[in-house]
């Protein structure tokens, strides 16, 4: 069943026939071939047929990473369903929250989570279907359907209804500044955003010989590190799939730099999604710990994404890897590919350095294009394949989503100042902008100069308030094992590296930052933390 627009379930369809044996996604000793991916996913579109799922209900991954988290978004759009992300660190309330406001109508759940779920069904009754992720710590319950019953389904998987490039994924994001938003991604325009940094384009409109000369053979082993439940490793795995590549996911659930890397070598990967130095330090640091011990030769390309990717660290990885290409890609949920910065053996780029997409601006908050070495600063815009807006709420889609001289754009909020040779430099979030005697510091700028210091593992900054300067900037430092945080030194370099009233006022010692998987920071309770230890 093929449109007239691009669909993921007619690309990896068409995947299927040109690579039906090749593998599509691996899971310890379990590989799924593309011929496996297509029909398990029918299996498990022909099961929410049958429970009577409509055109564009919508249905949630409550997972970790796993092959069905692929496989089930795959059914998903086989049949025309919006597939939901749901963080799996979320308590019982963010749950409810999030299916509510999605009107979710099917949820898939890995079995350690079913006494959560249990817990909020009658809270969500507009949801009917439970598919149950076997993961060695429950019995399926009573309630649910057992997700390898429902891959192993052998009804039809059609549905009376068309797919269409208007079908929608929801991506919700910025939990930790308010409600999550559902950012609304027609497939089409994700298709062509995922695609416009392939090196073989594929035109607008769908060209199936075009896409057949992108599949004479099996496509690159992919490792997403990253979460799926978030955009840049569901992002990056998607866009694999794209060229029939593999992807590899692993066992563990939280991050574990010795395990990446014995699954680097072992499974012989040959591009990674991280997110910044959140990832990219531990796996430094653990090469380093023990030179020798993993060969990561079959690594070409570590894209990261939401995080700051130091300089430093990119220089420290080709060490161990001298073909490696870094590719840190300013984006969100929001916007992906505003701009990039790209590091390899034969040229580096500075941290936070970045070079702008074609369709990519750097725009006053009245509209003007920031002048290329004026020292004006601006938000970061992008015009072309974007969101539509954030399901069901029209005032955020209206504050993100502008249309500016006639043309439209995605303006998540990130600031930055335009280089005189028309590089970005990246400030960081507004929403987390620190206004201390009248001067306004970005915690992202210092958060990376703390990082550079040797006794720092990780660092986060806050405003607190103060009555002389308004906000007083305090830095929360997360200490390597075996180094002390001496605060004073810590103030003193900061100061080498920036202006002065953008050094910490105070640096106070913290066990960990929390950075949750995504890299990002929950900087409500970091503040909240800081205020109740200075009093």
């Amino acid at each position: 069943m093929t449109s007239a627009e691009w669909n993921f379930a007619d690309i990896w369809e068409f995947v299927a026939q040109k690579l039906p044996d090749a593998p599509a996604q691996e899971f310890e000793d379990t590989i799924h071939t593309w011929s496996d991916f297509d029909r398990r996913a029918s299996g498990v579109a022909a099961t929410l047929l049958a429970a009577g799922v409509k055109r564009q209900d919508k249905i949630a991954q409550y997972l970790y990473n796993c092959p069905q988290y692929l496989e089930s978004i795959f059914a998903a759009f086989k049949i025309g369903l919006a597939p939901v992300n749901t963080n799996y660190r979320y308590t019982a309330d963010e749950l409810v929250y999030i299916w509510d406001n999605a009107d979710v109508v099917a949820v898939v759940f890995h079995g350690c989570f079913s006494d959560l779920v249990d817990s909020v069904r009658s809270r969500v009754p507009r949801v009917t279907t439970w598919l149950w992720v076997d993961d060695g710590t429950t019995p399926c319950p009573s309630w649910a359907v057992d997700y390898e019953t429902a891959a192993a389904e052998t009804r039809s998987s059609t549905a009376p209804w068309s797919r269409m490039g208007d079908d929608l994924l929801l991506l919700y994001t910025g939990g930790t500044t308010g409600f999550p938003k559902g950012v609304m991604w027609r497939q089409e325009d994700l298709f062509l955003a995922l695609d416009s940094s392939n090196k073989n384009r594929l035109p607008e409109r769908p060209d199936w010989e075009a896409l057949a000369q992108r599949l004479v053979k099996p496509g690159p082993r992919n490792l997403p590190a990253a979460p799926l439940m978030h955009g840049t490793g569901l992002f990056n795995a998607m866009s694999n799939l794209m060229i029939g590549g593999s992807v590899i996911t692993m066992p563990s659930r939280r991050f574990e730099a010795e395990l990446l890397l014995d699954t680097i070598e072992e499974k012989r990967i040959n591009s990674m999604s991280i997110v910044g130095d959140a990832f990219a330090k531990p796996i430094l640091r653990t090469l380093e710990a023990d030179i020798g011990k993993w060969d990561i030769s079959s690594l070409r390309v570590i894209i990261s994404s939401g995080v700051m990717f130091s300089a430093e660290t990119k220089a420290g990885l080709l060490r161990y890897n001298s073909r490696l290409i870094m590719v840190d890609s300013l984006g969100s949920s929001e916007a992906i590919g505003m701009a990039t910065s790209t590091t390899t053996a034969d040229g580096a780029a500075d941290t936070a350095k970045f070079a702008l997409g074609p369709n990519t601006k750097v725009l006053t908050e009245d509209g003007r294009e920031v002048v290329p070495g004026s020292g004006e600063l601006g938000r970061v815009a992008l015009r072309g394949h974007t969101p539509i807006g954030y399901y069901k709420d029209e005032a955020k889609s209206a504050a993100t989503f502008q249309v500016i001289g006639g043309i439209r754009w995605s303006i998540p909020g990130d600031w930055a100042s335009v280089e005189a040779d028309g590089t970005v430099r990246l400030l960081g979030r507004g929403s987390q902008c620190i206004n201390t005697g009248g001067e306004k510091v970005y915690p992202e700028e210092v958060e990376e100069v703390l990082k550079l210091h040797p006794s720092v593992a990780d660092a986060a900054v806050v405003g607190v308030p103060d009555e002389r300067f308004g906000q007083a900037i305090t830095a929360l430092v997360e200490g390597l094992p075996g180094r002390t945080v001496d605060e004073a030194e810590l103030i003193a370099h900061v100061k080498s590296h920036l202006a002065s009233y953008k050094a910490p006022k105070r640096v106070l010692p913290i066990q960990s930052v929390g950075r949750a998987g995504n890299g990002k920071l929950d900087y409500k309770s970091l503040t909240a933390h800081a205020r109740q230890v200075l009093g």
